[in-house]
């Protein structure tokens, strides 16, 4: 049953939902400010990086 849960959850879920719980995970895990900068950093880098070739203009 417990999967059934965890499955029906991941279905209902958007993307963007799941993109923005796995980044906060990730800058979660952060050990110090530094580590937290740098992660927001890379985090910043990527989404720009996924931006259709048009809105980079």
């Amino acid at each position: 049953m417990y999967l059934l849960s965890r499955i029906f959850l991941f279905l209902t879920k958007s993307a963007d939902q799941r993109d923005r719980e796995r980044d906060d995970a990730y800058l979660a895990e952060a050990t110090d400010i530094y580590d937290l900068e740098y992660r927001m950093k890379k985090l910043d880098q990527r989404s720009f990086k996924r931006q259709p070739s048009w809105m980079s203009s």
